[in-house]
């Protein structure tokens, strides 16, 4: 049984004894013990557990979890500390350096993000080592497009980042109109500059919070 320890165990309660997410489970077990799969088990649902739905402010959606080892930990983009920062990570770090002039991280660990109400969730949650994309037609999006519809109902104003084609497949599921889609290019190496360099998604997310009477993301926290 998941435990997320938060207001998402009862929003998601059927979900989680839904058939399609059955399958998962069973998928799952069977990866774990014969493939390396990341992240580790007890971290696939870290994004939920560190960000709750009611504290869900900005989400910032990724496609899979990275598939080297010691990189994934369950949140979007973010790798612990002491392991080396990823080229799209690289490439968010320059543009929030250029966007709000902040110093350049010496690590990737995002959870201070995640702990302000910045979900930090991937269109697919689990991946075999090496192989990017590899569980991606597991069901997994059929939870995560389910996370955005429940997000997509809230009363909060929520700003959504998505970036690349797998996040922006989400935007159908975003019709409340008192949230804000901000979309680009993904900020890998490939494509970066072609629109993810100078979209200034940080400084505007920050402008609509506080235009909504809520306290903008300390986006410098990774620095402290």
């Amino acid at each position: 049984m998941v435990c997320l320890g938060n207001d998402w165990d009862s929003i998601l309660a059927e979900e989680f004894k839904s058939p399609y997410y059955l399958k998962i489970r069973e998928f799952l077990k069977s990866e774990y013990s014969s493939r390396t799969i990341f992240p580790p088990m007890h971290d696939i649902f870290n994004a939920l557990k560190y960000t709750s739905f009611e504290n869900t402010r900005v989400v910032i959606l990724g496609q899979d979890p990275y598939h080297e080892v010691g990189q994934a930990h369950g949140l979007s983009f973010s790798v612990k500390k002491g392991v080396k920062i990823p080229p799209s990570l690289v490439n968010i770090y320059k543009e929030l350096h250029d966007d709000i002039g902040m110093e350049i991280p010496s690590h990737g660990e995002l959870t201070s993000w995640a702990r302000q109400g910045v979900l930090l969730l991937n269109a697919t949650l689990t991946v075999r080592h090496g192989q990017a994309n590899s569980h991606q037609k597991i069901g997994w999006a059929t939870f995560t497009d389910n996370v955005i519809k429940h997000l997509n109902k809230s009363t909060r104003p929520i700003v959504f980042l998505l970036w690349g084609g797998n996040a922006r497949s989400k935007k159908a599921f975003i019709t409340n109109k008192n949230h804000l889609v901000l979309e680009s290019v993904h900020p890998s190496p490939l494509s970066a500059y072609g629109g993810f360099f100078g979209c200034k998604h940080f400084s505007k997310a920050n402008e609509f919070l506080e235009k909504t009477g809520q306290a903008p993301i300390n986006w410098n926290s990774v620095n402290e």
